[in-house]
């Protein structure tokens, strides 16, 4: 029988909301390809999916509701499976500027994906300045895993710029199984699994009741009278809408290196406090109260090795929610930094913990699937008392290629909790650490403004190290009210941060 969605992939379609679509997205910059003399286009793209879509069969697949929705849905294949539906081609006026393209993203990310064929999209944009080209990418937190599927974004880039050789796809689609065939299943699960099938129908009922696991996990917490005042103190709860803004922040993954040699730590603890500084600015610019004892609750996933008695994901590790309260009220950088090392070590001692070198060592482009499966962590475990979901992720450090096209940057998009302002994901390749802040668009029309933060907190920090760089010499680029663009990256291979 095929596979059944799981209590958790019904959470995430029973709470997606015009307000909160349950996607996550990745917005990759690359240069011409640098042999051959046809270029990148969009029949070079649609050729790469449908070459590489094999490694991720749930891609051409679509959900199927059980009759009578007594038991939850489960995955078939597409028989109509389109490739250009799902692979579409955009354009920016040339020369199109970053800030166009970071427009175009809030639009595309804003809307919710059709549940009626597989659960993911993929554009190319074209008419970027120097010739480049952007690939927007977007799937369903139902779809990704980590277990029977990987992002795509995962398998369609290569370490040379020589495309690897993929076996030859003889895929047909599989006839849809009748109801009979379908309620057969239903009982054929419920003998060999029947806690999991008492879930999923839990889950089902709760759906069509109104409720999901999500909501009632937020609804144990919404009576507390001190999460009710801490909301209403933060700038980060808003009234989630149905649109978009996103930015984006590229810095040099060496200044990290610098502060974490200076301060210890690891690169991972200078990030938050790098974000911790940039909350804390923005805030001051807004006005807000930031008393010496304010803290920004983030909801932060770690990668954890997996337990013996639990089924291994297929990337050797699985993903847990962490808190780490980001001390936004002190004003010392040094001061953040080691008060986040403190949180993040409570951590590191269990001894499970995956190293930032363990993970950039998984096949492909990894990013892409981790920050997918952070996003599920964070979405079945964020409460109302929770003020932002950051994502960190680090990747190789060498470029990566799409059809001989060299990748220039790779910039997540981590989606919006209902009643959070603001998303930030972090990804780090090729000698850059690349920022991806998705905000809600009518909340935060100011985040240009904390844009400019992240890269201010960041000179903060270097400032307390000896020998530190000034900032004209460093050439931080910021996608922030279109200011600069990605930078070239080096072409030869350097160690991972941890």
């Amino acid at each position: 029988m095929p596979d059944r969605l799981t209590s958790l992939d019904l959470t995430f379609l029973k709470a997606e909301s015009p307000a909160t679509p349950m996607h996550v997205g990745t917005v990759d910059i690359f240069e011409p390809p640098v042999h051959g003399d046809d270029g990148f286009d969009y029949e070079s793209l649609v050729a790469l999916i449908r070459d590489r879509i094999a490694f991720v069969p749930r891609y051409r697949q679509r959900i199927q509701q059980i009759p009578g929705r007594f038991a939850g849905p489960i995955w078939v294949d597409d028989e109509d499976f389109d490739i250009t539906f799902h692979v579409r081609r955009s354009a920016l006026p040339r020369p199109g500027t970053h800030a166009q393209l970071l427009e175009l993203v809030a639009r595309i990310m804003s809307r919710r994906l059709d549940r009626a064929r597989p659960l993911w999209e993929m554009y190319l944009v074209e008419g970027l300045q120097g010739d480049r080209f952007a690939i927007i990418a977007k799937s369903h937190q139902a779809l990704v895993d980590g277990n029977s599927t990987v992002d795509i974004g995962q398998v369609v880039l290569d370490s040379t710029a020589h495309p690897r050789d993929t076996p030859t796809d003889t895929w047909q689609p599989a006839h849809p199984p009748s109801a009979l065939e379908l309620l057969a299943g239903v009982f054929a699960d419920a003998t060999r699994h029947p806690t999991a099938v008492l879930e999923l129908a839990r889950a089902e009922m709760a759906s069509l009741t109104g409720s999901t696991s999500v909501r009632e996990v937020l609804g144990d917490v919404v009576g507390s009278v001190v999460a009710q005042r801490h909301v209403q103190e933060s700038s980060l709860h808003v009234k989630t809408s149905g649109q978009r803004r996103f930015t984006t922040v590229q810095t040099d993954l060496e200044d990290y290196r610098a502060v974490r040699a200076m301060h210890g730590g690891t690169v991972n603890d200078v990030i938050l406090a790098v974000v911790a500084g940039a909350l804390r600015a923005w805030m001051m610019t807004r006005g807000e109260s930031v008393s010496p004892t304010r803290g920004v609750r983030a909801v932060v996933p770690v990668s954890i090795r997996d337990d013996d008695e639990e089924e291994p994901t297929s990337l050797g590790s699985r993903v847990i929610s962490s808190t780490v309260n980001l001390p936004v009220g002190e004003n010392s950088p040094v001061m953040r930094l080691h008060q986040i090392s403190y949180q993040t070590k409570v951590h590191k001692d269990t001894g499970r913990a995956v190293s930032a070198r363990s993970l950039v060592g998984i096949a492909g482009f990894a990013p892409t699937t981790l920050h997918a499966l952070a996003a599920r962590v964070a979405t079945a475990t964020v409460r109302p008392i929770d003020d932002v979901v950051i994502t960190n992720v680090p990747g190789p450090q060498f470029p990566l290629y799409a059809q001989g096209a060299p990748m220039l940057a790779s910039y997540p998009v981590v989606p919006l909790m209902p009643g959070q302002g603001l998303s930030v994901g972090v990804t780090s390749y090729d000698g850059k650490v690349s920022f991806g802040l998705n905000a809600d668009r009518t909340a935060m029309p100011d985040l240009a403004v904390f844009a400019q933060c992240v890269t201010d907190a960041l000179d903060e920090l270097l400032d307390t190290t000896k020998g530190s760089r000034s900032r004209a010499s460093r050439g931080r680029k910021t996608g922030a009210a279109g200011r600069g663009k990605p930078a070239t990256p080096s072409r030869g291979p350097k160690k991972a941060g941890s």
